[in-house]
């Protein structure tokens, strides 16, 4: 978590206000991990996740690919040395005129979901492939995708049956098993879902070279969670059973578990306070929160571990809030946080596993403080 590397930055630079610190050796080693863990697979890192320039020319060295929702993404990737054949349009909800746009800048692979949006590519990016995204329950997953993204796999055929009426190539199949997905069955119930398409369109003489297993892999927060290893065991395991020696191309799309246990963030008490003199929950309000970065606090849906000076001595429940005038902006009330009876206003309190979705979720200025600063060393 709190590496060496980030401790040293934080006590020699000392910066003020709250800010991320990424060690980029740790972003290495996870690279490293999942090349080992799953050899047959492209890798293509989720921008989103954290676009930082140096995190992206670190894994475009390495040889990876991204996967991108939108043209600013796509031109971050190139910017960083990626070429466009190793760039994938992953988003399923794009204006023509950016599937144009990215056309041009020289990608050819786009996701998919629906018949609707095969026509925009036929006409934005003719002969371009594409991969059509199936729906998954999410069970397993803390951070569950909701059914915005995807079709059933019924509908998928449909989708991929268009895309080679209309000149494109059908590619392939992509799901989404949920974001920090801790179950390994997960992928094994998509793999059929994904086989049950590639059986029904070679039926009709098409097919599909590629399974996009997307992202889901997880990163360590207040609970282990399987090491990279294990989950290519499973994936390979579910992969064989369902296609036998014809197992297609895969791609794998990391973001959490890619850049997440890379992160820590340096917060401030601002306050600490009761609601009443007979409460025995105290309220801890940081100089960060939902609006700051910590979005995926919503919900309760991620518990960060959180570091102080006084850890290993007596704690109270907590309630944890931020500094915002937006009574939305508390991070964990539900269930309350244990934190050190001696914690005061003025010390400091790290955030760790926060690499990935906190600087992307960061509002620009709302109530006048300033997006999350980042430093990647």
């Amino acid at each position: 978590m709190a590496t060496q590397r980030i401790l040293d930055f934080l006590a020699t630079r000392r910066p003020d206000g709250p800010c991320l610190v990424v060690d980029l050796d740790v972003v290495r080693d996870n690279y490293l991990a999942f090349e080992r863990a799953l050899p047959d697979s492209r890798i293509y890192y989720a921008v989103k996740a954290n676009p930082a320039p140096q995190i992206l020319r670190l894994l475009t060295s390495l040889g990876s690919s991204f996967d991108t929702a939108s043209v600013a993404e796509i031109e971050m990737a190139l910017d960083a040395g990626a070429t466009p054949d190793r760039i994938s349009y992953g988003n399923t909800i794009k204006k023509e005129r950016d599937i144009a746009r990215a056309f041009a800048l020289g990608i050819r692979l786009f996701a998919v979901d629906s018949t609707e949006e095969v026509e925009k590519i036929s006409r934005a990016a003719p002969g371009s492939k594409v991969f059509c995204r199936v729906l998954t329950d999410g069970a397993g997953a803390e951070w569950p995708l909701s059914r915005k993204f995807g079709c059933v796999p019924a509908m998928a055929v449909d989708v991929l049956r268009r895309a080679k009426q209309l000149g494109l190539e059908p590619y392939g199949v992509s799901f989404h098993v949920g974001s920090q997905q801790t179950d390994l069955s997960a992928w094994d119930r998509a793999l059929s879902d994904a086989r049950m398409v590639f059986a029904a369109l070679a039926d009709e003489g098409i097919v599909l070279r590629m399974v996009n297993m997307g992202g889901g892999f997880p990163t360590r927060y207040l609970r282990d969670v399987p090491e990279a290893q294990a989950y290519g065991q499973a994936i390979f395991s579910s992969l064989r059973k369902h296609f036998g020696n014809r197992i297609p191309e895969t791609i794998i799309e990391p973001g959490r578990g890619m850049v997440g246990n890379a992160g820590v963030i340096k917060s401030e008490v601002v306050l600490i306070s009761k609601k009443a003199d007979n409460d025995n929950v105290r309220w801890v309000y940081l100089d960060i929160g939902k609006f700051g970065g910590l979005a995926e606090t919503m919900d309760e849906a991620i518990r960060y571990p959180l570091v102080t000076r006084h850890d290993g001595s007596e704690t109270t429940p907590c309630v944890l809030a931020g500094p915002t005038c937006d009574s939305a902006d508390v991070l964990y009330e539900k269930t309350p946080y244990p934190l050190p009876v001696s914690l005061t206003i003025g010390d400091e309190v790290l955030i760790e596993g926060t690499g990935a979705y906190t600087t992307t979720y960061a509002s620009v200025a709302f109530n006048g403080f300033e997006p999350l600063r980042s430093y990647v060393i």
